[in-house]
Protein backbone atom coordinates (compact mmCIF):
# COMPACT_ATOMS: atom_id res chain seq x y z
CA UNK A 1 0.00 0.00 0.00
CA UNK A 2 0.92 3.74 -0.97
CA UNK A 3 2.68 5.82 2.07
CA UNK A 4 0.03 8.10 2.63
CA UNK A 5 2.85 10.60 5.06
CA UNK A 6 4.60 12.39 2.58
CA UNK A 7 0.93 13.70 1.37
CA UNK A 8 -0.48 14.23 4.63
CA UNK A 9 2.26 16.00 6.21
CA UNK A 10 3.16 19.91 6.31
CA UNK A 11 6.45 21.34 4.53
CA UNK A 12 7.91 25.06 4.13
CA UNK A 13 5.14 25.29 0.95
CA UNK A 14 2.27 23.19 2.28
CA UNK A 15 2.51 24.90 5.73
CA UNK A 16 -0.54 24.03 7.46
CA UNK A 17 0.75 23.57 10.76
CA UNK A 18 0.25 27.71 10.47
CA UNK A 19 -2.78 28.45 12.54
CA UNK A 20 -4.37 30.75 9.75
CA UNK A 21 -4.10 28.17 7.20
CA UNK A 22 -5.04 25.29 9.45
CA UNK A 23 -7.96 27.91 10.56
CA UNK A 24 -9.29 28.71 7.69
CA UNK A 25 -9.49 24.81 6.20
CA UNK A 26 -11.59 23.86 9.81
CA UNK A 27 -13.78 26.56 8.74
CA UNK A 28 -14.82 26.02 5.13
CA UNK A 29 -15.01 22.31 6.19
CA UNK A 30 -17.52 22.74 9.64
CA UNK A 31 -20.38 21.91 7.98
CA UNK A 32 -19.03 18.91 5.72
CA UNK A 33 -19.55 15.11 6.91
CA UNK A 34 -17.99 12.85 4.57
CA UNK A 35 -14.47 13.38 3.08
CA UNK A 36 -15.99 13.89 -0.48
CA UNK A 37 -17.54 17.06 0.97
CA UNK A 38 -14.99 18.56 2.76
CA UNK A 39 -12.99 18.05 -0.62
CA UNK A 40 -15.64 19.67 -2.83
CA UNK A 41 -15.81 22.61 0.01
CA UNK A 42 -12.43 23.15 0.06
CA UNK A 43 -11.94 23.22 -4.06
CA UNK A 44 -14.87 25.67 -4.43
CA UNK A 45 -13.78 27.66 -2.07
CA UNK A 46 -10.10 28.16 -3.79
CA UNK A 47 -11.63 28.10 -7.02
CA UNK A 48 -13.82 31.21 -6.11
CA UNK A 49 -12.12 33.25 -3.17
CA UNK A 50 -8.64 33.04 -4.58
CA UNK A 51 -8.09 35.40 -7.92
CA UNK A 52 -6.06 33.99 -10.86
CA UNK A 53 -2.53 35.69 -11.45
CA UNK A 54 -0.19 34.07 -13.91
CA UNK A 55 1.99 37.05 -13.59
CA UNK A 56 2.94 35.40 -10.01
CA UNK A 57 4.59 32.74 -11.47
CA UNK A 58 7.81 33.44 -10.35
CA UNK A 59 9.81 30.08 -9.83
CA UNK A 60 13.06 32.02 -8.07
CA UNK A 61 10.86 33.30 -5.71
CA UNK A 62 9.34 30.72 -3.25
CA UNK A 63 7.11 33.26 -1.18
CA UNK A 64 4.42 32.63 -4.42
CA UNK A 65 4.24 29.02 -3.95
CA UNK A 66 3.58 29.32 -0.18
CA UNK A 67 0.00 28.52 0.77
CA UNK A 68 -0.58 30.64 3.76
CA UNK A 69 1.10 33.96 1.37
CA UNK A 70 -1.77 32.33 -1.30
CA UNK A 71 -4.22 32.66 1.19
CA UNK A 72 -3.28 36.01 2.66
CA UNK A 73 -2.75 37.87 -0.58
CA UNK A 74 -6.13 36.36 -2.12
CA UNK A 75 -4.58 35.47 -5.92
CA UNK A 76 -2.34 33.10 -7.50
CA UNK A 77 -1.92 30.95 -10.51
CA UNK A 78 -2.56 27.47 -10.97
CA UNK A 79 0.15 25.94 -9.27
CA UNK A 80 0.07 28.53 -6.13
CA UNK A 81 -3.77 27.33 -5.87
CA UNK A 82 -3.26 23.82 -6.45
CA UNK A 83 -0.78 23.84 -3.49
CA UNK A 84 -3.58 25.79 -1.28
CA UNK A 85 -5.74 23.51 -1.99
CA UNK A 86 -3.79 20.35 -1.30
CA UNK A 87 -2.64 22.04 1.77
CA UNK A 88 -6.07 22.76 2.79
CA UNK A 89 -6.71 18.92 2.25
CA UNK A 90 -4.20 17.58 4.51
CA UNK A 91 -5.09 20.11 7.25
CA UNK A 92 -8.74 18.11 7.42
CA UNK A 93 -7.10 14.67 6.92
CA UNK A 94 -7.30 14.14 3.25
CA UNK A 95 -3.86 12.80 1.77
CA UNK A 96 -2.86 14.94 -0.94
CA UNK A 97 -0.21 16.06 -3.07
CA UNK A 98 0.23 18.15 -6.92
CA UNK A 99 0.35 16.25 -9.98
CA UNK A 100 2.59 18.78 -13.13
CA UNK A 101 1.85 18.77 -16.47
CA UNK A 102 2.47 20.89 -19.59
CA UNK A 103 -0.29 22.61 -21.16
CA UNK A 104 -1.97 23.98 -24.21
CA UNK A 105 -4.79 26.04 -23.56
CA UNK A 106 -6.01 26.75 -26.53
CA UNK A 107 -8.17 29.47 -25.24
CA UNK A 108 -5.60 31.61 -23.91
CA UNK A 109 -5.13 34.90 -25.55
CA UNK A 110 -2.55 35.93 -28.73
CA UNK A 111 -1.48 38.69 -25.84
CA UNK A 112 -0.03 35.73 -23.40
CA UNK A 113 1.17 33.96 -25.91
CA UNK A 114 2.93 36.99 -27.26
CA UNK A 115 4.39 37.22 -23.73
CA UNK A 116 5.41 33.58 -23.28
CA UNK A 117 6.65 32.92 -26.86
CA UNK A 118 4.76 30.13 -26.88
CA UNK A 119 1.82 28.19 -26.68
CA UNK A 120 2.85 25.67 -23.84
CA UNK A 121 2.51 26.67 -19.97
CA UNK A 122 5.41 24.10 -18.89
CA UNK A 123 4.74 23.12 -15.34
CA UNK A 124 1.02 23.46 -15.26
CA UNK A 125 -0.45 22.36 -11.69
CA UNK A 126 -3.11 20.70 -10.00
CA UNK A 127 -3.94 18.90 -6.69
CA UNK A 128 -4.74 15.43 -6.27
CA UNK A 129 -6.96 14.61 -3.16
CA UNK A 130 -7.29 10.75 -2.17
CA UNK A 131 -10.67 9.90 -1.51
CA UNK A 132 -12.80 6.40 -1.58
CA UNK A 133 -9.33 4.83 -2.57
CA UNK A 134 -8.25 6.55 -5.35
CA UNK A 135 -6.11 10.26 -6.44
CA UNK A 136 -8.76 12.60 -7.75
CA UNK A 137 -7.43 15.55 -10.28
CA UNK A 138 -8.88 18.93 -9.18
CA UNK A 139 -8.27 22.40 -11.18
CA UNK A 140 -8.92 25.37 -9.03
CA UNK A 141 -7.38 27.78 -11.49
CA UNK A 142 -9.99 29.87 -13.30
CA UNK A 143 -12.00 31.98 -10.42
CA UNK A 144 -15.56 32.70 -12.06
CA UNK A 145 -14.12 36.43 -12.98
CA UNK A 146 -11.70 35.31 -14.69
CA UNK A 147 -13.46 32.07 -16.36
CA UNK A 148 -15.67 34.51 -17.63
CA UNK A 149 -13.17 37.11 -18.94
CA UNK A 150 -10.92 35.13 -20.79
CA UNK A 151 -13.64 32.73 -22.19
CA UNK A 152 -12.61 29.58 -20.15
CA UNK A 153 -15.76 27.91 -20.21
CA UNK A 154 -17.40 25.70 -19.16
CA UNK A 155 -15.76 26.16 -15.59
CA UNK A 156 -14.39 23.22 -14.02
CA UNK A 157 -16.55 21.56 -11.36
CA UNK A 158 -16.63 18.83 -9.01
CA UNK A 159 -19.01 16.52 -8.24
CA UNK A 160 -17.14 15.37 -5.14
CA UNK A 161 -16.19 12.12 -7.14
CA UNK A 162 -14.70 12.05 -10.39
CA UNK A 163 -11.62 14.17 -11.78
CA UNK A 164 -12.24 17.96 -12.70
CA UNK A 165 -9.55 19.02 -14.08
CA UNK A 166 -9.57 21.63 -17.79
CA UNK A 167 -11.76 19.45 -21.13
CA UNK A 168 -10.60 18.78 -23.92
CA UNK A 169 -13.23 20.92 -25.57
CA UNK A 170 -15.69 24.20 -25.20
CA UNK A 171 -19.19 23.99 -25.31
CA UNK A 172 -18.41 25.08 -28.90
CA UNK A 173 -16.91 21.91 -29.67
CA UNK A 174 -13.48 24.33 -29.83
CA UNK A 175 -10.08 23.07 -28.18
CA UNK A 176 -9.63 23.65 -24.77
CA UNK A 177 -7.30 22.00 -22.44
CA UNK A 178 -4.61 19.49 -24.34
CA UNK A 179 -1.72 17.93 -21.53
CA UNK A 180 1.17 17.68 -23.83
CA UNK A 181 3.69 16.28 -21.12
CA UNK A 182 2.99 14.25 -17.79
CA UNK A 183 5.68 15.75 -15.44
CA UNK A 184 4.71 13.56 -12.41
CA UNK A 185 3.09 13.45 -8.94
CA UNK A 186 4.79 15.35 -6.13
CA UNK A 187 4.52 15.22 -2.23
CA UNK A 188 6.23 18.85 -2.22
CA UNK A 189 6.87 20.92 -5.46
CA UNK A 190 10.34 20.71 -7.25
CA UNK A 191 11.09 24.38 -7.80
CA UNK A 192 14.60 23.79 -8.69
CA UNK A 193 13.05 21.58 -11.78
CA UNK A 194 10.84 24.27 -12.66
CA UNK A 195 13.43 27.45 -12.14
CA UNK A 196 15.71 25.21 -15.21
CA UNK A 197 12.78 24.57 -17.56
CA UNK A 198 11.71 28.41 -17.25
CA UNK A 199 14.69 29.79 -18.42
CA UNK A 200 15.17 27.37 -21.04
CA UNK A 201 11.71 28.16 -22.29
CA UNK A 202 10.36 31.53 -21.52
CA UNK A 203 13.06 34.13 -22.78
CA UNK A 204 11.59 37.01 -20.96
CA UNK A 205 11.62 34.93 -17.41
CA UNK A 206 15.25 34.47 -17.90
CA UNK A 207 15.93 38.30 -19.12
CA UNK A 208 13.35 39.19 -15.87
CA UNK A 209 15.44 37.10 -13.47
CA UNK A 210 18.96 38.39 -14.43
CA UNK A 211 17.94 41.86 -13.89
CA UNK A 212 16.71 40.80 -10.78
CA UNK A 213 19.70 39.24 -9.25
CA UNK A 214 21.93 41.62 -10.44
CA UNK A 215 19.69 44.23 -8.59
CA UNK A 216 19.88 42.28 -5.12
CA UNK A 217 23.95 41.55 -5.87
CA UNK A 218 24.46 45.02 -5.88
CA UNK A 219 22.44 45.85 -2.54
CA UNK A 220 24.65 43.13 -0.90
CA UNK A 221 27.42 44.81 -1.97
CA UNK A 222 26.60 48.31 -0.74
CA UNK A 223 25.79 47.01 2.34
CA UNK A 224 28.30 45.39 2.96
CA UNK A 225 30.96 48.55 2.23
Amino acid sequence: MEDMKPYLSPSELFDFDKESVKGKALEIIQNSKTDAEKASALFYWVRNEIKYNMRTYIPFDKRNFIASETLNRKHGFCVSKSILLSTFARAAGIPARIHLVDLINHKISQKVIDFMETNIMYYHGYSELYLNNKWVKLTPSFDPETSIKGGFIPMVEFDGEHDAVFPKFDNEGNKYGEYVLDRGVHADLPLDEIDVVFERFYPKYAIIKNAINKKMLKKRKKKAN
